[in-house]
């Protein structure tokens, strides 16, 4: 018999949960099976894990073939039907031990084979079985689940379930292990970040949980926080962004959009200007921050003048680091209804956005030349500044240290120093 196959689809907390359900697994024995975790942000996503799944099944004819994640929630039928599909697994029966042990002991039934409960009953974000994961230098922590926003155009909630959060103390406790085992880098991960302690007694803030980590983890170099939603940052965490150096400078923000009409229409809390606000707000209390943004390009409805707004937001608000989206209708959503946009022009549109960030990035790297950085060794030739900009070395370095080093060249999309 071989140990099982994971496949991880998505973002950082699926990459998280992918490495808790290792553990679960090997506690409970399963072997020779395939573990497909999927993505359900675009249809894209979906469509790339029913090829991941069909090239997985060719070359594993003999192993149990076993999905989950956002997608199989959102839509489990789709993959029930796939021939190539032994079991479909909800996103929150994949962190029970009690799954892995069924599956070990071959427990699938036809009637059994799709275990996928109503995520939205879900309270309590499931345990936090492994300390952290990444490289040897940076580990990433789900610290939040979920999201009580219905934007009109995304399917996550209901892949996710409402927000719930992680209390402090057990985050604090974990992050203490972590820089015990030798990190000197820990992120932050949730669905919805800011939305953290919504759900715990006293009803505290994301500033307060980055103040009391870094208060009470003082050997902790350095903390990073992951994508969070501009109009929800509280005093606590403007506070920390201005008087913390341990807090990287760097926030990837989750703006979407830069027109007022196609925010109201996508349902977002923030408008045009709130993001501008931000991001001045940002920069005058750390000069040296960096902004990247997801930005969805030809949401329904939307005309040349309002792309043309998304396309100046990039300036205005000084972003480097672009995630853009072609906007991909996903079933269920208010924003499917919608008037269309031509595919075409979605594209092309798309590609205007990429070239914009391409801009942005090579005017900050420039702007780095002749200055010193502080980088955390990702390998023995290649780290990331404080803000998160990939710098290579020709000397080796030491895995996992943080070097100060003066950056000497721009190479392509990175620092050389």
């Amino acid at each position: 018999m071989s140990a099982p196959v994971f496949s991880n689809h998505g973002c950082r907390l699926n990459a998280y949960e992918l490495e808790a359900m290792k553990d679960l697994a090997g506690q409970a024995g399963l072997e020779n099976a395939v573990v497909v975790n999927t993505c359900a942000v675009t249809a894209e996503a979906v469509r790339k894990a029913r090829q991941d799944i069909r090239k997985l099944r060719k070359t594993h004819p003999e192993a149990r073939l076993i999905v989950t994640g956002c997608a199989a929630q959102t839509e489990p039928e789709t993959f029930a039907r796939m021939a190539e599909v032994d079991a479909v697994i909800g996103n929150t029966e994949k962190m029970q031990p009690d799954t892995w042990k069924g599956l070990a002991a071959d427990f699938i039934s036809e009637t059994e084979a799709v275990q996928v409960d109503d995520i939205m009953s879900v309270t309590e974000t499931a345990g936090h079985l492994i300390d952290g994961f990444g490289t040897r230098s940076r580990a990433y922590v789900q610290v939040q689940n979920g999201c009580d926003h219905r934007c009109t155009f995304c399917i996550i909630p209901y892949g996710r379930g409402n927000s719930r959060s992680v209390p402090a103390g057990v985050v604090v406790d974990q992050i203490r292990r972590l820089v015990d085992k030798g990190f000197n880098e820990v992120v932050l991960t949730g669905v919805d970040l800011t939305s953290w302690g919504a759900d715990l007694p006293a009803a505290p803030r994301l500033g307060d949980l980055v103040m009391r980590i870094l208060r009470l983890v003082p050997d902790l170099p350095r903390l990073r926080i992951s994508s969070i939603d501009s109009i929800e940052v509280d005093e606590n965490l403007l506070a920390a962004i201005a008087t913390e150096p341990r807090l990287m400078p760097h926030l990837h923000l989750s703006l979407q959009h830069g027109d007022d009409l196609i925010l109201k229409r996508m349902k977002r809390r923030h408008l045009r200007d709130d993001a501008i606000r931000f991001c001045e707000e940002a920069k005058r209390l750390r000069p040296d921050m960096t902004f990247g943004a997801d930005i969805i390009a030809g949401f329904p409805t939307e005309t040349e003048e309002m792309f043309e707004n998304s396309l100046r937001l990039v300036e205005e608000c000084d972003l480097t680091w672009l995630h853009v989206f072609p906007y991909s209708a996903r079933p269920g959503t208010p924003a499917a209804r919608m008037p269309g946009v031509d595919g075409r022009a979605i594209k092309e549109r798309a590609a205007r956005l990429r070239a914009a960030g391409k801009a942005q990035v090579a005017r900050h790297l420039a702007a780095q030349v002749g200055r010193q950085h502080h980088v955390l060794m990702e390998s023995p030739t290649m780290g990331r500044t404080t803000q998160f900009t990939e710098t290579v070395f020709d000397t080796p370095q030491v895995e996992g240290s943080i070097v100060e080093a003066t950056i000497r060249q721009v190479r392509g999309t990175q620092l050389a120093a």
